[in-house]
């Protein structure tokens, strides 16, 4: 049952769970179940679960209870339709996960709808769970999901592993023998005196899951593992059109698009998995510092770094959804790692943190990986990659998922201090002996705030193992202290150290002008180019024209870096040089997301943009350019806000996060 006893405890459980409140008041004004509560059940349902508190009313962060009076009857009017096959497809419910809350005389319905596992996903509405009656959960909305995502799903359900199915028509024709060979060779290594060595190559491979007989229809073949694992990249494409390997080393901190190494599907060498992860994996550690160290006499030439990199990147190769949009993605940067597969997670974020409750999507791929010394297949991945980055002091691992535009898990496994000195050297100077009295939890928010510039729940739960509503009470003692500052609401909370203002639009930009003499409705201005008259990003009429330099970049002292926000303004050497790098998108309406994403970084090195200006630099609309793009590389960290506190806000500016100052620098 998740803790909360008061309106204060709710203001809490809104940074750490999905929150809905919804009146139940019916028409004769004694009670009765909403209509829109089904989205709602569905979505959390099928996203991380959430609650429902019946007979209250939210406006703007502030709670007001308004009751129902007869309570009974939303109850069983609940359970009834909860159990009515033609209204939703599943009952997740029991009755302590609804219960009364009496809150100032008036008594609440409080519905705690849990995370839906698997095998119990899609929970949709009617029979049907197709033609927009399922849905997810996106920021604070219920969102319909197309029948695409809902296909996925009903596969994921019934499928236990989906690398186990036999391919028709597909041998040993299709197979890389180089790559097969070398397997074996390994797999003879580590275990000389194995009967399997002695079998033929098919009997080998079925008895490591890569060829299958069914008993049933005596049918056999090659398994999709088999062929993944073994496989010619062409015949892995006839199966998979969307299968892709992407490996690139980056000779900078920062995100772009030059690479000084890369390794991905370009028909010069086999393309399956195995040889991506041998040729990658000695890539990921070339050029580790390997400390002397001695076990039982022996030289141990394997650090816990090299045992996180190893399990991290066969962590990516077998959770993947070959069948999504999204590549295999592996970055190596000198400040980071970076792993992307395509699918979100089988089992939620938090419990594969705590390990030891495996779910693996391609279960054959991992027990062949676990032949030749990769990965144990019993849930302890996540923590061991974990513990490698901890036995270093460095920040800990990020793991998130993202289903904007494609479903995909990204894993960041940055080579940073936790605690810098020079951050841990500014707080105490700051906050003097009160910053070693706190908890440890504390000086984490607090050296996170100074390090990145803001912390929020969110970021606080990747980094400690409490309840979410402590991590809510950690913040708000240290805002109580006086030692962090907050702006926003719920999840969109936002902490910063005292002093480190927080600018909005409106102090940096000015009031919003639109000229009175417009003509100019308001659908015009989501056309896909907006003129500097019909942008309400223009300056108001009381800025200085001092404020723009030569380039014509918007200077304020409020921000780290200029502002790009008319691009009428820039000079022409500027206008050219980011139009250049526009160009592909400015030439063309529609282009894979990853290449607009990385033009989007490319045009915003150095400098914020506007939203108008950046969507007329890309001749996009400004609302699905945020709505596709841009927030989802927010949540990435790819991109930084000029304005947290409002990110939404129309006059909202982006830059690549990589070039931001760091606070250290902004201090020296």
């Amino acid at each position: 049952m998740i803790p909360f006893n008061s309106l204060d405890d709710l203001s809490l459980l809104r940074e750490s769970v999905s929150l809905e409140c919804k009146l139940a008041n019916g028409r004769d004004g004694k009670g009765a179940l909403p209509e829109d509560f089904w989205p709602t059940y569905s979505a959390m349902a099928n996203t991380d679960g959430g609650v429902v508190i019946l007979g209250m009313r939210e406006r703007k962060g502030h709670f007001e209870p308004a009751g129902i009076e007869n309570v009974d009857k939303v109850r069983t009017e609940l359970f009834n339709n909860l159990n009515n096959r033609q209204k939703v497809s599943l009952n997740l419910l029991t009755d302590s996960q609804v219960r009364e809350w009496v809150v100032d005389g008036k008594t609440l319905l409080v519905v705690e709808i849990p995370r839906a596992r698997r095998q119990q996903r899609p929970v949709h509405l009617t029979r049907n769970p197709f033609d927009g009656n399922t849905y997810r959960r996106l920021n604070e909305g219920d969102r319909p999901l197309p029948d695409e995502e809902v296909k996925r799903m009903l596969a994921e359900q019934v499928e236990d592993s989906r690398d186990d199915r036999i391919l028709r028509g597909f041998g040993f024709a299709d197979l890389d023998m180089d790559s097969f060979r070398t397997y074996r060779q390994v797999f003879a290594n580590r275990e000389p005196g194995h009967p399997w060595n002695e079998k033929d190559d098919q009997e080998f491979l079925r008895l490591i899951g890569g060829w299958r007989r069914d008993r049933e229809t005596h049918e056999a073949g090659l398994t999709l593992a088999g062929l993944l694992m073994f496989g010619q990249m062409s015949a892995i494409q006839e199966v998979l059109p969307n299968y892709m390997l992407d490996y690139q080393e980056r000779p900078e901190a920062r995100t772009e698009r030059r690479w000084i190494d890369r390794l991905t599907l370009d028909g010069k060498w086999s393309g399956n998995l195995y040889d991506f992860y041998r040729k990658v994996y000695l890539k990921l550690t070339a050029d580790l510092k390997v400390p002397f160290q001695l076990e039982k006499g022996e030289r141990q030439d394997e650090t816990p770094v090299h045992i996180a990199l190893r399990e991290a990147l066969a962590n990516v190769l077998v959770h993947a959804d070959y069948s999504e949009r999204a590549s295999v993605l592996v970055v190596k940067r000198p400040d980071m790692f970076g792993f992307r597969n395509p699918g979100l997670m089988r089992i939620p974020v938090e419990v594969a943190l705590h390990g030891g409750e495996p779910d693996c999507r391609n279960r054959n791929l991992h027990k062949m990986f676990r032949f030749v010394g990769v990965g144990e297949q019993a849930g302890t991945g996540i923590p061991r990659i974990f513990q490698g980055w901890k036995s270093q002091h460095w920040n800990p691992p990020k793991l998130y998922e993202s289903s904007v535009p494609y479903n995909q898990t990204l894993l960041e496994l940055r080579m940073i201090d936790l605690f810098p000195q020079e951050v841990i050297s500014s707080l105490r100077s700051r906050f003097g002996t009160e910053f070693d009295q706190l908890e440890d939890g504390e000086r984490v928010a607090l050296a996170l705030a100074a390090s990145e510039g803001t912390v929020n729940h969110a970021r606080l739960c990747t980094v400690s193992s409490a309840h979410p509503v402590e991590l809510t009470r950690t913040l708000q003692h240290l805002t109580q202290l006086g030692m962090l500052a907050s702006t926003g609401s719920g999840r969109g909370a936002v902490y910063y150290l005292p002093g480190q203002d927080m600018p909005t639009p409106d102090d940096v930009f000015g009031p919003a002008f639109i000229p009175m003499s417009s003509s100019s409705s308001a659908s015009d201005q989501s056309s896909s180019v907006l003129t500097p008259s019909s942008s309400v990003l223009a300056a108001s009429s009381s800025t200085s024209p001092q404020q723009w330099n030569e380039h014509g970049y918007f200077l304020t002292d409020q921000l780290p870096l200029p502002v790009i926000n008319d691009l009428s303004r820039l000079s022409p050497a500027l206008r050219e040089r980011l139009e250049g790098l526009a160009a592909e998108p400015r030439r063309k309406k529609k282009m894979p997301r990853e290449e607009l994403e990385q033009v989007i970084l490319a045009v915003c090195q150095g400098h914020y943009l506007t939203l108008q200006a950046l969507a007329e630099l890309l001749c996009r609309k400004p609302v699905s350019l945020r709505n596709d793009y841009l927030s989802p590389m927010v949540r990435a960290r790819t991109l930084s806000l000029a304005f947290p506190t409002t990110p939404t806000h129309e006059r909202q500016a982006y830059c690549a996060t990589d070039t931001l100052p760091r606070a250290s620098d902004a201090e020296s």
